[in-house]
């Protein structure tokens, strides 16, 4: 059995290609394969390995101040989900080109899974205003699940949010807007340029998805969790949508 890592991280990095050559370093040293993301705002990673070489992978990485409270999402596979292992250097951990979505400004507001769940339960939040889930992901993903009667839009880039999200502003404005993606980076900075464009009414959920099912599983979720490797899909507990024995 192997153990697989999401994790990002919003911190300011001044020389992103040194630490992404020593994360590289390191990683294919303990035999770990994946993708990992290095940016001037941070670092975006998807790693599986062994059990014992992830966790030192992570405890080491964390002995760094600026990644000491990283928070990393867990799971199993039968089988490695990655065919190597890749680091790059990118402009932006996930592409948005937007002012005013940096969460290295301060974060957006945001709700607990555990919340979220008591909202959604209840019909409204502790206000009494309806709760709309917005789905930041995009269409091939929301395929595989999203959260029950969720705002999807069809876009295939994350790029293509704002325009895609314009038509529907005004019928959200009564609402508690909650965004939300596969683990956090994309509805952070979707909800924060959303309060820059005047929606003061948006939140983002914590940990996105494999947070909401790590903490309280799958309750107002349809279906799956869609991943970039070869798992496909996670389901509530997050267990792979492919996983033949290795």
């Amino acid at each position: 059995m192997l153990l697989n890592l999401a994790a990002y991280h919003f911190v300011r990095i001044d020389e992103p290609a040194t630490l992404a050559s020593q994360l590289h370093s390191r990683a294919d040293a303990v035999g770990l394969r994946g993708t990992m993301l290095v940016a001037p705002e941070g670092i975006n990673l998807f790693l599986a390995g062994t059990e014992t070489a992830l966790r030192g992978f992570v405890e080491e990485l964390r002995t760094q101040p600026p990644f000491a409270d990283l928070t990393v999402k867990f799971s199993h596979s039968r089988r490695q989900p990655f065919a190597r292992l890749k680091t790059k250097v990118k402009p932006e951990i996930i592409s948005f080109r937007r002012e005013n979505s940096s969460p290295l400004e301060g974060r957006a507001p945001a709700v607990s899974p555990s919340t979220l769940m008591r909202w959604l339960d209840q019909g409204h939040d502790d206000a009494g205003k309806p709760v709309v889930m917005l789905d930041t992901r995009n269409r091939e993903e929301f395929g595989y699940g999203t959260f029950a009667n969720a705002l999807t839009l069809p876009i295939d880039n994350f790029t293509d949010l704002p325009q895609a999200l314009q038509p529907h502003r005004e019928a959200l404005r009564d609402s508690t807007v909650v965004s939300f993606c596969t683990g956090g980076i994309r509805c952070e900075k979707a909800a924060l340029w959303m309060h820059a464009e005047g929606m003061s009414n948006v939140l983002q959920l914590d940990g996105g998805i494999l947070g909401y099912f790590e903490q309280v599983g799958g309750r107002h979720y349809d279906g799956r969790c869609f991943v970039f490797d070869e798992r496909v899909a996670l389901d509530a507990e997050l267990q792979p949508l492919v996983d033949d024995a290795a």
